[in-house]
Protein backbone atom coordinates (compact mmCIF):
# COMPACT_ATOMS: atom_id res chain seq x y z
CA UNK A 1 0.00 0.00 0.00
CA UNK A 2 0.99 3.93 -0.32
CA UNK A 3 -0.60 7.04 -0.44
CA UNK A 4 -1.30 8.36 -3.56
CA UNK A 5 -2.69 11.50 -5.04
CA UNK A 6 -5.87 12.09 -6.58
CA UNK A 7 -4.36 12.73 -10.24
CA UNK A 8 -3.52 9.43 -9.67
CA UNK A 9 -6.70 8.05 -8.47
CA UNK A 10 -7.96 9.35 -12.06
CA UNK A 11 -5.86 7.34 -13.84
CA UNK A 12 -5.44 3.97 -11.87
CA UNK A 13 -8.88 3.81 -9.93
CA UNK A 14 -11.56 5.33 -11.89
CA UNK A 15 -14.01 4.15 -9.08
CA UNK A 16 -13.20 7.00 -7.27
CA UNK A 17 -13.40 9.45 -11.00
CA UNK A 18 -17.38 9.03 -10.05
CA UNK A 19 -17.30 10.80 -7.21
CA UNK A 20 -15.97 14.04 -5.43
CA UNK A 21 -12.16 14.17 -4.75
CA UNK A 22 -10.37 12.71 -2.17
CA UNK A 23 -6.57 13.39 -1.51
CA UNK A 24 -4.08 11.03 0.03
CA UNK A 25 -6.76 7.73 -0.45
CA UNK A 26 -4.98 3.81 0.30
CA UNK A 27 -5.43 2.01 -2.84
CA UNK A 28 -4.39 -1.39 -4.25
CA UNK A 29 -3.54 -0.72 -7.57
CA UNK A 30 -5.45 -2.53 -10.67
CA UNK A 31 -4.26 -2.14 -13.90
CA UNK A 32 -5.95 0.59 -15.91
CA UNK A 33 -5.56 1.69 -19.63
CA UNK A 34 -6.70 4.35 -21.98
CA UNK A 35 -8.72 3.01 -24.30
CA UNK A 36 -11.23 5.41 -25.91
CA UNK A 37 -11.51 9.41 -25.89
CA UNK A 38 -12.68 11.17 -22.53
CA UNK A 39 -16.62 11.74 -23.50
CA UNK A 40 -18.39 14.65 -21.40
CA UNK A 41 -21.88 15.18 -21.14
CA UNK A 42 -25.28 12.39 -21.00
CA UNK A 43 -26.10 10.74 -18.21
CA UNK A 44 -24.10 7.43 -18.41
CA UNK A 45 -20.86 7.73 -16.45
CA UNK A 46 -19.23 4.24 -17.54
CA UNK A 47 -20.16 0.49 -16.87
CA UNK A 48 -19.24 -2.35 -15.04
CA UNK A 49 -18.15 -5.63 -16.37
CA UNK A 50 -18.59 -8.68 -14.88
CA UNK A 51 -16.92 -11.78 -16.00
CA UNK A 52 -17.65 -14.93 -15.66
CA UNK A 53 -14.74 -16.92 -14.86
CA UNK A 54 -14.30 -20.58 -15.46
CA UNK A 55 -16.17 -22.59 -13.12
CA UNK A 56 -14.47 -23.62 -9.79
CA UNK A 57 -11.86 -21.41 -10.27
CA UNK A 58 -13.10 -18.63 -8.14
CA UNK A 59 -11.91 -16.00 -11.58
CA UNK A 60 -15.25 -14.04 -11.35
CA UNK A 61 -14.07 -10.21 -11.55
CA UNK A 62 -15.44 -6.94 -12.16
CA UNK A 63 -14.20 -3.92 -14.12
CA UNK A 64 -14.93 -0.64 -14.83
CA UNK A 65 -14.75 1.36 -17.90
CA UNK A 66 -15.32 5.31 -17.49
CA UNK A 67 -16.52 7.26 -20.00
CA UNK A 68 -15.02 10.74 -18.67
CA UNK A 69 -11.28 9.38 -18.62
CA UNK A 70 -11.61 6.89 -21.25
CA UNK A 71 -9.84 4.45 -19.06
CA UNK A 72 -10.71 0.63 -18.50
CA UNK A 73 -9.67 -0.54 -15.20
CA UNK A 74 -9.42 -4.76 -14.61
CA UNK A 75 -10.41 -6.46 -11.91
CA UNK A 76 -11.76 -3.23 -9.57
CA UNK A 77 -13.64 -5.49 -7.27
CA UNK A 78 -10.20 -6.82 -5.85
CA UNK A 79 -8.85 -4.05 -6.11
CA UNK A 80 -11.27 -2.47 -3.98
CA UNK A 81 -11.80 -4.82 -1.41
CA UNK A 82 -8.78 -6.46 -0.91
CA UNK A 83 -10.10 -8.58 2.91
CA UNK A 84 -12.55 -10.32 0.78
CA UNK A 85 -11.92 -14.27 1.06
CA UNK A 86 -11.02 -16.03 -2.45
CA UNK A 87 -12.23 -12.30 -4.13
CA UNK A 88 -15.41 -12.49 -5.70
CA UNK A 89 -16.23 -15.81 -5.99
CA UNK A 90 -16.93 -18.68 -8.59
CA UNK A 91 -18.76 -17.57 -11.63
CA UNK A 92 -20.28 -14.32 -12.10
CA UNK A 93 -23.67 -14.69 -13.74
CA UNK A 94 -25.36 -11.26 -13.53
CA UNK A 95 -25.33 -7.96 -12.84
CA UNK A 96 -27.37 -5.23 -12.40
CA UNK A 97 -27.57 -1.58 -10.69
CA UNK A 98 -30.72 -0.18 -8.67
CA UNK A 99 -30.11 2.95 -7.05
CA UNK A 100 -26.72 3.31 -6.06
CA UNK A 101 -26.19 -0.34 -5.45
CA UNK A 102 -24.83 -2.83 -7.79
CA UNK A 103 -25.75 -6.46 -7.20
CA UNK A 104 -23.30 -9.20 -8.85
CA UNK A 105 -24.81 -12.68 -9.05
CA UNK A 106 -22.11 -15.33 -8.31
CA UNK A 107 -23.89 -18.50 -9.27
CA UNK A 108 -21.42 -21.40 -7.53
CA UNK A 109 -20.45 -19.60 -4.81
CA UNK A 110 -23.89 -18.76 -4.12
CA UNK A 111 -24.55 -15.40 -3.32
CA UNK A 112 -25.07 -11.76 -4.58
CA UNK A 113 -22.35 -9.71 -3.93
CA UNK A 114 -23.61 -6.07 -3.16
CA UNK A 115 -21.24 -3.62 -3.91
CA UNK A 116 -21.86 0.59 -3.78
CA UNK A 117 -21.82 2.22 -7.37
CA UNK A 118 -19.34 4.85 -7.02
CA UNK A 119 -16.40 3.12 -5.27
CA UNK A 120 -16.85 -0.47 -5.54
CA UNK A 121 -16.75 -1.39 -1.92
CA UNK A 122 -18.60 -4.44 -0.39
CA UNK A 123 -21.57 -3.30 1.22
CA UNK A 124 -22.97 -7.16 2.24
CA UNK A 125 -24.01 -10.14 0.37
CA UNK A 126 -27.16 -11.71 0.35
CA UNK A 127 -26.89 -16.33 0.01
CA UNK A 128 -29.00 -17.53 -2.41
CA UNK A 129 -28.26 -21.22 -3.22
CA UNK A 130 -27.44 -21.73 -7.00
CA UNK A 131 -28.53 -18.64 -7.88
CA UNK A 132 -28.82 -16.80 -11.26
CA UNK A 133 -30.10 -14.00 -12.55
CA UNK A 134 -32.23 -10.44 -11.50
CA UNK A 135 -34.61 -7.61 -11.70
CA UNK A 136 -36.02 -4.71 -9.41
CA UNK A 137 -39.32 -3.31 -9.43
CA UNK A 138 -40.58 -0.84 -6.77
CA UNK A 139 -37.81 -1.12 -4.20
CA UNK A 140 -37.73 -5.00 -4.62
CA UNK A 141 -35.14 -7.14 -5.85
CA UNK A 142 -36.01 -10.62 -7.45
CA UNK A 143 -33.49 -13.59 -8.37
CA UNK A 144 -34.12 -16.50 -9.67
CA UNK A 145 -32.72 -19.48 -8.36
CA UNK A 146 -32.43 -23.64 -9.21
CA UNK A 147 -31.89 -24.24 -5.90
CA UNK A 148 -30.35 -27.34 -5.94
CA UNK A 149 -26.87 -28.24 -6.66
CA UNK A 150 -24.98 -27.81 -9.94
CA UNK A 151 -25.67 -30.80 -11.51
CA UNK A 152 -27.59 -32.89 -14.34
CA UNK A 153 -30.18 -34.78 -12.44
CA UNK A 154 -33.43 -35.42 -13.71
CA UNK A 155 -34.84 -35.34 -10.63
CA UNK A 156 -33.75 -31.80 -9.84
CA UNK A 157 -35.10 -29.86 -7.63
CA UNK A 158 -37.90 -26.76 -8.82
CA UNK A 159 -36.67 -23.64 -8.99
CA UNK A 160 -37.69 -20.45 -7.25
CA UNK A 161 -37.59 -16.57 -7.21
CA UNK A 162 -36.65 -14.76 -4.15
CA UNK A 163 -38.01 -11.26 -3.32
CA UNK A 164 -35.75 -9.36 -1.62
CA UNK A 165 -35.92 -5.65 0.45
CA UNK A 166 -33.12 -3.44 -1.33
CA UNK A 167 -33.08 -1.28 1.39
CA UNK A 168 -32.80 -3.76 4.50
CA UNK A 169 -31.13 -6.58 1.93
CA UNK A 170 -33.81 -9.14 3.64
CA UNK A 171 -34.99 -11.85 1.70
CA UNK A 172 -38.29 -10.94 2.55
CA UNK A 173 -40.67 -13.69 0.46
CA UNK A 174 -39.96 -16.82 -2.11
CA UNK A 175 -41.96 -18.49 -4.60
CA UNK A 176 -41.90 -21.61 -6.32
CA UNK A 177 -41.84 -21.53 -10.38
CA UNK A 178 -40.27 -24.03 -12.86
CA UNK A 179 -37.60 -25.75 -12.97
CA UNK A 180 -34.09 -24.07 -13.68
CA UNK A 181 -35.78 -20.62 -13.86
CA UNK A 182 -33.18 -18.21 -15.93
CA UNK A 183 -33.56 -14.49 -16.94
CA UNK A 184 -37.05 -12.43 -15.70
CA UNK A 185 -39.06 -8.54 -16.96
CA UNK A 186 -41.55 -7.10 -14.85
CA UNK A 187 -44.39 -5.70 -16.71
CA UNK A 188 -48.07 -4.59 -15.63
CA UNK A 189 -47.25 -5.68 -12.00
CA UNK A 190 -46.44 -9.07 -12.60
CA UNK A 191 -42.73 -10.93 -12.58
CA UNK A 192 -42.35 -12.74 -15.94
CA UNK A 193 -39.61 -15.70 -15.31
CA UNK A 194 -38.14 -17.71 -18.02
CA UNK A 195 -37.78 -21.80 -17.31
CA UNK A 196 -35.25 -24.09 -18.82
CA UNK A 197 -35.03 -27.03 -17.34
CA UNK A 198 -31.29 -27.66 -18.33
CA UNK A 199 -30.79 -30.01 -15.10
CA UNK A 200 -33.53 -32.31 -16.55
CA UNK A 201 -32.28 -32.64 -20.08
CA UNK A 202 -33.53 -33.94 -22.11
CA UNK A 203 -36.83 -33.58 -19.95
CA UNK A 204 -36.20 -29.71 -20.60
CA UNK A 205 -38.94 -27.34 -18.89
CA UNK A 206 -40.62 -25.60 -21.93
CA UNK A 207 -42.30 -22.84 -19.63
CA UNK A 208 -42.39 -18.88 -18.39
CA UNK A 209 -44.08 -18.56 -14.84
CA UNK A 210 -46.24 -15.48 -14.05
CA UNK A 211 -46.08 -14.32 -10.50
CA UNK A 212 -48.61 -11.45 -9.21
CA UNK A 213 -46.06 -8.92 -7.34
CA UNK A 214 -48.79 -8.24 -4.72
CA UNK A 215 -49.36 -11.87 -3.53
CA UNK A 216 -46.13 -12.97 -4.85
CA UNK A 217 -47.57 -16.16 -6.17
CA UNK A 218 -47.62 -17.86 -9.60
CA UNK A 219 -51.00 -17.40 -11.23
CA UNK A 220 -50.10 -19.04 -14.27
CA UNK A 221 -47.33 -20.88 -16.63
CA UNK A 222 -47.16 -19.94 -20.29
CA UNK A 223 -46.16 -23.03 -22.52
CA UNK A 224 -43.79 -21.77 -24.73
CA UNK A 225 -40.84 -23.70 -25.63
CA UNK A 226 -38.20 -25.86 -24.54
CA UNK A 227 -35.36 -24.77 -22.99
CA UNK A 228 -36.00 -21.20 -22.49
CA UNK A 229 -33.07 -18.21 -20.97
CA UNK A 230 -33.29 -15.09 -21.99
CA UNK A 231 -36.49 -12.26 -22.08
CA UNK A 232 -36.70 -8.52 -22.69
CA UNK A 233 -39.84 -6.50 -22.94
CA UNK A 234 -40.69 -3.56 -25.58
CA UNK A 235 -42.26 -0.38 -24.81
CA UNK A 236 -45.97 -2.28 -26.12
CA UNK A 237 -45.74 -5.16 -23.59
CA UNK A 238 -44.41 -7.63 -25.86
CA UNK A 239 -41.93 -9.85 -23.82
CA UNK A 240 -39.31 -11.72 -26.12
CA UNK A 241 -38.04 -15.09 -24.62
CA UNK A 242 -35.30 -16.80 -26.58
CA UNK A 243 -34.80 -20.44 -26.05
CA UNK A 244 -31.57 -22.86 -26.53
CA UNK A 245 -33.30 -25.29 -28.34
CA UNK A 246 -31.84 -29.00 -27.55
CA UNK A 247 -28.33 -28.92 -29.34
CA UNK A 248 -29.76 -31.63 -31.82
CA UNK A 249 -33.03 -31.46 -33.23
CA UNK A 250 -34.47 -28.47 -32.17
CA UNK A 251 -33.35 -25.24 -33.15
CA UNK A 252 -32.80 -22.28 -30.93
CA UNK A 253 -36.01 -19.70 -31.47
CA UNK A 254 -37.08 -16.54 -30.04
CA UNK A 255 -40.66 -16.34 -28.89
CA UNK A 256 -43.42 -13.24 -28.09
CA UNK A 257 -45.55 -13.39 -25.27
CA UNK A 258 -48.71 -10.49 -25.39
CA UNK A 259 -48.62 -9.73 -21.94
CA UNK A 260 -52.10 -8.51 -21.75
CA UNK A 261 -53.44 -12.24 -22.45
CA UNK A 262 -50.26 -13.74 -20.98
CA UNK A 263 -49.99 -16.05 -24.01
CA UNK A 264 -47.63 -16.81 -26.62
CA UNK A 265 -48.61 -14.87 -29.63
CA UNK A 266 -46.39 -15.57 -32.11
CA UNK A 267 -43.12 -17.48 -33.14
CA UNK A 268 -40.26 -15.93 -35.21
CA UNK A 269 -38.20 -19.05 -36.18
CA UNK A 270 -34.54 -17.16 -35.84
CA UNK A 271 -32.02 -17.98 -33.59
CA UNK A 272 -30.98 -15.53 -30.48
CA UNK A 273 -29.01 -16.59 -27.80
CA UNK A 274 -27.72 -12.73 -26.48
CA UNK A 275 -30.00 -9.64 -26.90
CA UNK A 276 -30.72 -6.06 -26.18
CA UNK A 277 -33.19 -4.07 -26.38
CA UNK A 278 -33.03 -0.16 -27.17
CA UNK A 279 -36.08 2.04 -28.56
CA UNK A 280 -37.57 -0.34 -30.89
CA UNK A 281 -34.54 -2.25 -31.96
CA UNK A 282 -33.82 -5.37 -30.46
CA UNK A 283 -30.04 -6.08 -31.22
CA UNK A 284 -29.23 -9.71 -30.45
CA UNK A 285 -26.53 -12.37 -31.62
CA UNK A 286 -26.33 -16.43 -31.88
CA UNK A 287 -23.95 -18.57 -30.75
CA UNK A 288 -25.76 -22.46 -31.95
CA UNK A 289 -23.99 -25.36 -30.96
CA UNK A 290 -25.03 -28.67 -32.92
CA UNK A 291 -23.93 -32.19 -31.40
CA UNK A 292 -24.97 -33.55 -34.92
CA UNK A 293 -21.80 -31.41 -36.61
CA UNK A 294 -20.05 -30.70 -33.26
CA UNK A 295 -19.91 -27.03 -34.50
CA UNK A 296 -21.10 -23.77 -33.37
CA UNK A 297 -22.78 -21.63 -35.85
CA UNK A 298 -22.50 -17.97 -35.19
CA UNK A 299 -25.08 -14.93 -36.54
CA UNK A 300 -25.95 -11.37 -35.48
CA UNK A 301 -29.10 -9.31 -36.28
CA UNK A 302 -31.34 -6.11 -35.53
CA UNK A 303 -35.01 -6.82 -35.31
CA UNK A 304 -37.29 -3.83 -35.89
CA UNK A 305 -40.18 -4.79 -32.81
CA UNK A 306 -42.96 -2.71 -33.89
CA UNK A 307 -42.87 -5.54 -37.03
CA UNK A 308 -41.31 -8.27 -35.60
CA UNK A 309 -38.88 -8.47 -39.03
CA UNK A 310 -35.11 -8.45 -38.98
CA UNK A 311 -33.96 -5.19 -40.47
CA UNK A 312 -30.26 -6.61 -40.46
CA UNK A 313 -28.35 -9.13 -40.51
CA UNK A 314 -25.23 -7.64 -39.23
CA UNK A 315 -24.52 -5.79 -36.15
CA UNK A 316 -20.44 -5.32 -37.38
CA UNK A 317 -20.02 -3.88 -40.71
CA UNK A 318 -16.63 -3.27 -40.98
CA UNK A 319 -15.20 -7.11 -40.45
CA UNK A 320 -14.53 -7.44 -37.20
CA UNK A 321 -16.93 -9.72 -36.61
CA UNK A 322 -14.31 -12.20 -38.11
CA UNK A 323 -12.18 -11.21 -34.97
CA UNK A 324 -14.47 -12.24 -32.37
CA UNK A 325 -14.17 -16.04 -31.92
CA UNK A 326 -17.48 -16.43 -29.03
CA UNK A 327 -19.62 -13.41 -28.65
CA UNK A 328 -20.73 -14.35 -25.08
CA UNK A 329 -21.87 -10.39 -23.96
CA UNK A 330 -24.25 -7.75 -25.98
CA UNK A 331 -25.13 -4.21 -24.60
CA UNK A 332 -26.25 -0.87 -26.40
CA UNK A 333 -25.82 2.42 -24.85
CA UNK A 334 -29.08 3.77 -25.09
CA UNK A 335 -27.59 7.54 -25.21
CA UNK A 336 -24.95 7.06 -27.92
CA UNK A 337 -26.39 4.16 -29.72
CA UNK A 338 -22.47 2.69 -29.28
CA UNK A 339 -22.80 -1.15 -29.48
CA UNK A 340 -20.82 -3.17 -26.69
CA UNK A 341 -19.89 -7.05 -27.38
CA UNK A 342 -17.41 -9.58 -25.74
CA UNK A 343 -15.66 -12.32 -26.61
CA UNK A 344 -15.02 -14.99 -24.65
CA UNK A 345 -12.33 -16.40 -26.72
CA UNK A 346 -11.68 -20.21 -25.78
CA UNK A 347 -13.43 -19.94 -22.57
CA UNK A 348 -9.75 -20.72 -20.46
CA UNK A 349 -7.51 -17.27 -22.12
CA UNK A 350 -8.61 -13.93 -21.14
CA UNK A 351 -11.17 -12.41 -23.37
CA UNK A 352 -12.21 -9.05 -25.15
CA UNK A 353 -14.55 -6.37 -24.65
CA UNK A 354 -15.42 -4.58 -28.12
CA UNK A 355 -17.08 -1.07 -28.64
CA UNK A 356 -18.59 -0.11 -32.21
CA UNK A 357 -19.71 2.52 -33.78
CA UNK A 358 -24.27 2.91 -34.43
CA UNK A 359 -23.34 1.73 -37.77
CA UNK A 360 -21.20 -0.70 -36.38
CA UNK A 361 -17.51 0.17 -36.87
CA UNK A 362 -14.86 -0.45 -34.79
CA UNK A 363 -14.41 2.09 -31.95
CA UNK A 364 -11.84 0.44 -29.43
CA UNK A 365 -10.99 -3.34 -28.08
CA UNK A 366 -9.16 -4.08 -25.17
CA UNK A 367 -8.21 -7.03 -22.96
CA UNK A 368 -11.11 -7.75 -19.69
CA UNK A 369 -11.36 -10.70 -17.47
CA UNK A 370 -11.59 -14.23 -18.31
CA UNK A 371 -14.80 -14.85 -19.90
CA UNK A 372 -16.57 -11.21 -20.20
CA UNK A 373 -20.00 -11.48 -20.15
CA UNK A 374 -22.49 -8.94 -18.18
CA UNK A 375 -22.71 -5.35 -18.84
CA UNK A 376 -24.40 -3.13 -16.47
CA UNK A 377 -24.62 0.92 -17.18
CA UNK A 378 -23.41 3.55 -14.33
CA UNK A 379 -25.85 6.40 -14.40
CA UNK A 380 -25.77 9.70 -12.57
CA UNK A 381 -28.80 9.40 -11.13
Amino acid sequence: MRKISNNILIGFCLALCFISCRKDETIFLSTAKNVALPVNGGNIEGFYMLNEGNMGMNRASIDLFNYRTGTYTVDIYSERNPTVVKELGDVGNDIQIYGNKVYAVINCSNKIEVIDKWTAKRINKIDVPNCRYMAFHGGKAYVSSYAGPVAIDPNAEIGFVAEIDTATLQIKRKVNVGYQPEQMVVQNGKLYVANSGGYRVPNYDRTVSVIDLNTFTEIKKIDVGINLYGMQVDSRGDIYVNSRGDYYNTNSNLFVIDTKTDEKKSVLNMPVLGMCLVDDLLYFYSVEWSYLTNSNKITYGIMDTKTKKVISNKIITDGTDKQIMIPYGLKVNPETKEIYLTDAQNYVVTGYVYCFTPEGKLKWKTSAGNIPAHFAFITKN
